[in-house]
């Protein structure tokens, strides 16, 4: 058992939440996936129940921002480590025992993500272009001028989220202010360039400004 509890966030995600969640379950021995579900009237929930022989539980937020269903989410896990996951990133690569490693010296561990367009992996502009090739402390975003966290997939302690919980006022970025908070504390984050996910493309997609 790997000791991991998986927060994956739910509106509407009927296209791509399955592959998160056999991702999920392909990757880790034993996870525990907690679904925290914001109004969805799709078939997604109905996806995620499908995963019968899994421990999955299903959670319904109200007055949605990020932080507040990822805080909510943290309550519900009962296992020392966390993944945030978008429910439309699907997992390709991790060495989870590494993971778990860097987590002794750094209060997150952010991995690399692919953007993927209708199945076609697309270049790496705008937002995506943060993550590059090679592993680093504090990554640092030039386009936006301040420290580079992303949530659609980064790896935590449940007590380090649990000590210092997402602002729930803010509807956007709540992983920025996070973590430029934290460093700004004297702690420090690490990214790792081979873990890697695909983020699939929504049409409602909050880090997707374009494609090409």
């Amino acid at each position: 058992m790997d000791n991991i509890s998986v927060i994956i966030r739910n509106r509407n995600e009927e296209r791509y939440i399955g592959y998160a969640i056999q991702s999920v379950l392909d990757t880790f021995d034993k996870p525990e996936i907690v679904v925290v579900n914001n109004k969805s009237n799709d078939d997604s929930i109905n996806i995620v129940k499908s995963f019968t022989f899994s421990d999955i539980k299903i959670y319904d937020v109200t007055s949605y921002t990020p932080g507040k269903s990822i805080n909510y989410g943290v309550t519900k896990c009962s296992n020392d480590y966390v993944l945030i996951l978008s429910a439309h990133s699907q997992i390709m690569n991790c060495e989870f025992v590494k993971i778990k490693g860097l987590l002794d010296e750094y209060c997150v561990v952010g991995g690399k993500q692919i953007p993927i367009w209708n199945g076609k992996k697309i270049s790496r502009r705008y937002i995506w272009s943060n993550f590059i090739d090679k592993d680093g402390t504090n990554l640092f975003s030039n386009n936006e001028n301040r420290y580079f966290l992303h949530n659609a997939f980064a790896f935590y302690k449940k007590d380090i989220l649990i000590k210092y919980p997402f602002d729930e006022k803010k509807h956007t970025k709540e992983d920025r202010y996070w973590i430029n908070d934290r460093i700004g504390e004297g702690m420090k984050s690490y990214y790792d360039s081979g873990t890697i996910c695909h983020h699939h493309y929504t049409n409602n997609g909050a880090t997707w400004k374009g494609i090409g």
